[in-house]
């Protein structure tokens, strides 16, 4: 199987957007392009909007993703594990689909017998931890987010550990919404380690409405950046085997 590179968008809001385009369907544009959507709710209190938890289900779904509710203490660890999830989710799609075109369209990794599916789920396992992987977070600051911005500070710095100890190439992008001065703004671009985030996080100011919609938009079209930034890279580095991608 060819190695190539996964891409994901992890949105981790509190609440229901209430601005701009319908952010289910521009979750389903990125599963168009190949970007995986993950949700994650951030509780405050014991509940959370009936509205809010549809919302989040439905964006996943759309995106081809996974959703979680979690209460803000536990986020940590939530973000490594639906990072994780996501990613093993979709190298599993791709096996499927690289069997079927071996043994035909009726045939699944559950078909297989027990040895072979154990030997498959290896070469899932494997590809997990070498493959290259893109991830933008966008990080849900309107005002109810305020508190729990701090809880998201170092979430993002533990999933950039555990990811980085894989064998595989990280790039990691985060966008926040409502920006100061537009409705998505940039933190951070692409970069191997979220560090960086340690600078920013004390700045950014919570309030306004909730563009979920156009944050998404924006994180597809932010992904078109990094296909050159990479292609750029291939080109002048050597012990790259291809010239492009």
């Amino acid at each position: 199987m060819r190695k190539g590179t996964l891409r994901q968008i992890l949105l981790i809001t509190d609440g229901c957007s209430n601005h701009g385009e319908d952010p289910i369907a521009m979750a389903a544009l990125a599963k168009e392009q190949g970007i995986t959507v993950n949700v994650i709710g951030v509780l405050d209190q014991d509940t959370m909007d009936e509205n809010g938890l549809r919302e989040i289900e439905g964006i996943a779904m759309a995106g081809g993703g996974i959703s979680q509710v979690v209460y803000a203490k536990q986020l940590s660890q939530t973000v490594q594990m639906v990072t994780r999830k996501a990613m093993t989710q979709t190298l599993q799609g791709v096996v499927n689909r690289e069997l079927k075109q071996i043994l035909g369209s009726n045939v699944s990794m559950e078909d297989l017998p027990p040895e072979k599916r154990g030997e498959v789920m290896e070469i899932v396992d494997e590809l997990g931890e070498t493959v290259e992987l893109e991830v933008l977070i966008l990080v849900d600051t309107s005002g109810s987010m305020k508190t729990k911005l701090p809880t998201v500070k170092e979430a993002l710095f533990d999933l950039s550990l555990s990811l980085n100890a894989r064998m595989g190439d990280n790039l990691f992008s985060v966008f926040v919404f409502p920006g100061k001065h537009e409705d998505v703004e940039k933190v951070l671009d692409w970069t191997p380690k979220l560090e960086a985030l340690s600078s920013v996080f004390p700045k950014l100011t919570s309030g306004g409405l909730t563009p979920t919609g156009p944050a998404l938009r924006r994180a597809v079209s932010h992904f078109q950046k990094t296909r050159s930034l990479r292609s750029l890279i291939v080109r002048d580095e050597s012990y790259f085997e291809e010239s492009s991608m």
